[in-house]
């Protein structure tokens, strides 16, 4: 399977010529970080909308880190979110997911503080809530996020995202008031698969990417 997208940055700009009909509507763009902090600020810019973070995190299967078997999500009532398609991997039990939800959630606030810090947060409630990432494999990340920008009561609630298989799409639909999708292309093994450049971003790239956005709403 080839390449679809350059960059993060080049599938930021087509998602954004995507949802160019929500730019009236006084959106915000809220992404998953890390990889969908870049995603997320050139929808911003398009649509001129301010950019946040959803802070959530992947709970991987044991001894197979990458597969989701669920995710947890910060907010006033951390939630865990569960992919039931992996309620059955060998080694899940009670004790390891309260063991990996205190983990995951320990490393959310480490997150909040390196990345927020005291920067004030956009208003959710009563706007279009625009969630963004990279690319979607399982969905239990994004479900769990969801989920969180959900509570906040926003007006619409929109999930974008340049690629993903099509039945985790499908089953996403439910979570979402609309859902963006480029590409859904079959077979679907990783979400690099689709970039010519893939880098994992540091803290330190993401911390730059909000900052230069943040410095251009004033």
């Amino acid at each position: 399977m080839y390449p679809l997208f350059t960059n993060r940055k080049q599938a930021g700009e087509r998602l954004a010529e995507a949802l160019l009909r929500y730019k009236s509507e006084d959106p915000v763009v809220l992404a998953i970080p890390r990889g969908g902090v870049p995603v997320g600020l050139e929808v911003s810019r398009a649509l001129d909308a301010p950019l946040d973070i959803v802070l959530v995190r992947k709970i991987g299967a044991p001894f197979q880190p990458e597969l989701a078997i669920a995710a947890v999500v910060d907010g006033d009532r951390p939630e865990t979110v569960h992919n039931p398609e992996a309620a059955d991997f060998p080694g899940i039990t009670d004790a390891y997911i309260k063991e990996e939800t205190a983990r995951q959630l320990a490393e959310i606030e480490r997150r909040r503080g390196l990345y927020l810090g005291s920067r004030a947060r956009p208003q959710i409630e009563g706007h279009t809530a625009i969630l963004v990432d990279d690319g979607i494999a399982t969905g239990a990340t994004v479900r769990a996020a969801l989920i969180g920008v959900r509570r906040s009561k926003p007006k619409r609630l929109v999930l974008a995202t340049p690629v993903a298989p099509p039945e985790t799409i499908e089953a996403l639909r439910t979570e979402a008031d609309d859902v963006v999708c480029l590409a859904t292309p079959e077979p679907f093994f990783a979400i690099g698969q689709f970039y010519e450049t893939f880098d994992q971003l540091t803290d330190a790239e993401v911390i730059e990417l909000l900052e230069s956005r943040s410095r251009t709403d004033h």
